[in-house]
């Protein structure tokens, strides 16, 4: 099974998930492991993707579920080619007040991101946002200029409500590492529970 992490820079989740490492039969993984070019964009991160789900495949082959901490939205992940084969999917958003954002960029690393980039950092955190609500929430956003091999159709006539686009969102905004790691613990155990008992929406045949 797949759990799908994402959230726009400095919201937390990389830190909280990487306490879940301890759960029987769960690997976490950060997206930016493959490593990331220079000038990586959209189409990179389709790909990458792609190449992820590849990935947690072997490892389901072993019983294993995967955590994986990144960027990608609910819809890139499953537009992936091999998305169909996973076992099961669950998506997560972490995410954190705009201003909180903003200074965690300033002090993560002081002087690495121009205005312009931290500006950038909150338009997507937004743009996340209406994404995990609605699936038709500016969707060009990541299917104009994706990668040629991505299933949109998949999930294009979605709206909001489908019982299929479900994404947990988790709020760090005054709340502590370990609170939100206990919050994902939480929706793994939570989302391991539907999948056994057939309730899991993102499992067997839901892309036909």
């Amino acid at each position: 099974m797949l759990f799908t992490v994402a959230g726009s820079s400095c919201s937390g989740k990389t830190t909280a998930a990487r306490a879940l490492a301890g759960i029987d039969g769960l690997l976490v993984h950060d997206f930016d492991e493959i490593g990331v070019p220079r000038g990586a964009d959209k189409v990179w991160r389709q790909r990458a993707t792609e190449e992820w789900v590849r990935r947690v495949l072997q490892w389901q082959q072993e019983g294993l579920d995967v955590i994986l901490t990144g960027q990608s939205p609910l819809g890139e992940v499953l537009a992936c080619p091999s998305a169909t084969e996973v076992d099961g999917i669950a998506a997560c958003l972490v995410d954190v007040d705009d201003a909180v954002r903003w200074q965690r960029l300033e002090d993560r690393d002081p002087g690495k991101w121009s205005e312009d980039a931290k500006r950038a950092f909150i338009r997507w955190a937004r743009w996340m946002r209406g994404h995990a609500a609605d699936p038709r929430h500016m969707p060009e956003a990541i299917t104009r200029g994706g990668h040629g091999t991505m299933r949109w159709e998949r999930w294009r006539g979605w709206a909001r409500g489908d019982r299929r686009w479900v994404v947990r969102v988790v709020d760090t905004t005054g709340r502590t590492a370990g609170q939100t790691a206990a919050d994902l613990t939480r929706w793994v155990a939570e989302a391991r529970a539907d999948k056994a008992a057939g309730r899991l929406a993102l499992s067997g045949r839901w892309a036909r």
